[in-house]
C-alpha cells in the first residue's frame, strides 16, 4: 500500500511537473509572437489612404503663383444660363447672385487690392449702348475689367464702344457679332492686348446649341498690379 500511494505521488508531481513547462512555454511563446507582431506592424509600409486632391481659388487647375490674383470666367448657354465670373474664391457674377443679364456682363476689380468696384451688365439686343459706353468711359486707370456673354452680345454695339474696349486689350472686340461667345479679361491702361480673350463665333455649322455656340470657360492668373 505504502508502495502504490508513492508511485501515485510520483505521478501527480510528474504530471504537474508537465504542465508546468507546457505552460512556460505556450507563455514564451505568446510573448514571442506579440513581439513580432509589434516589429511587423512598426515596418509595414502605410496603408494607401485615398487623399482628396487640392483645392484652388475658384477650382482653377493649379493655383496661382504668389502676387497674382485667380479667376474663371464662364460664358452664358445659349440663352438658358447665364456667365460666372470668379475671382479669387469669390463669385461676383452668377445666376445664383441674380446680377446677371442678357448682352454684355462686366466686374470691375481694383487692380492693387483684389476688391471689387463695381457690377453691370448692359443688353446689345434691345438696350442702349450709350449706358455701356457710359460706364467704359468712367473705370478707373489700374483697374481689372472682366467680360463675359450671354444671349446676343453684339448687335446694338457700335464703333465708340468697340474702341473702348479695345482700348482695355481687347483683340477680337472688332469682330464680336450677333450671338457670339466670348469672354475677356483686361484693364484700364494696359499698354499691350490681353492674353485672356477668348471667342467663338456663331455659326449655324458649328454651333453646339441650336442657334448658339458651344460655352467658353477660361482660367488665369493676374499680375497684382504694384504702380
Amino acid at each position: 500500500m505504502m508502495r502504490a500511494g508513492g508511485l501515485l505521488k510520483l505521478a501527480v508531481l510528474v504530471s504537474i511537473l508537465f504542465l508546468a513547462v507546457f505552460l512556460a512555454f505556450e507563455l514564451f511563446e505568446n510573448h514571442m509572437n506579440f513581439n513580432m507582431g509589434k516589429v511587423f506592424a512598426r515596418n509595414a509600409p502605410p496603408e494607401n489612404v485615398p487623399t482628396r486632391p487640392p483645392r484652388h481659388k475658384c477650382g482653377l487647375s493649379k493655383s496661382c503663383p504668389e502676387e497674382h490674383f485667380a479667376f474663371k470666367i464662364t460664358s452664358g448657354a445659349a440663352s438658358v444660363v447665364g456667365p460666372k465670373i470668379c475671382f479669387q474664391d469669390n463669385v461676383l457674377i452668377s445666376g445664383v447672385k441674380n446680377n446677371i443679364g442678357r448682352g454684355i456682363n462686366i466686374a470691375v476689380i481694383n487692380g492693387k487690392t483684389g476688391e471689387l468696384t463695381k457690377t453691370d451688365s448692359f443688353d446689345m439686343w434691345s438696350g442702349d449702348v450709350a449706358l455701356l459706353i457710359k460706364f467704359l468711359k468712367e473705370i478707373e486707370d489700374g483697374s481689372i475689367v472682366m467680360m463675359a456673354t450671354f444671349d446676343d452680345p453684339a448687335t446694338k454695339l457700335n464703333e465708340e464702344a468697340r474702341n473702348l474696349i479695345a482700348d482695355l486689350g481687347s483683340s477680337s472686340i472688332s469682330i464680336l457679332g450677333f450671338r457670339d461667345n466670348w469672354v475677356f479679361v483686361g484693364g484700364k491702361g494696359i499698354k499691350t492686348k490681353s492674353p485672356f480673350e477668348q471667342h467663338i463665333k456663331n455659326n449655324a455649322e458649328t454651333n453646339k446649341y441650336e442657334g448658339w455656340p458651344e460655352v467658353l470657360e477660361m482660367e488665369g492668373c493676374i499680375p497684382i498690379k504694384h504702380e
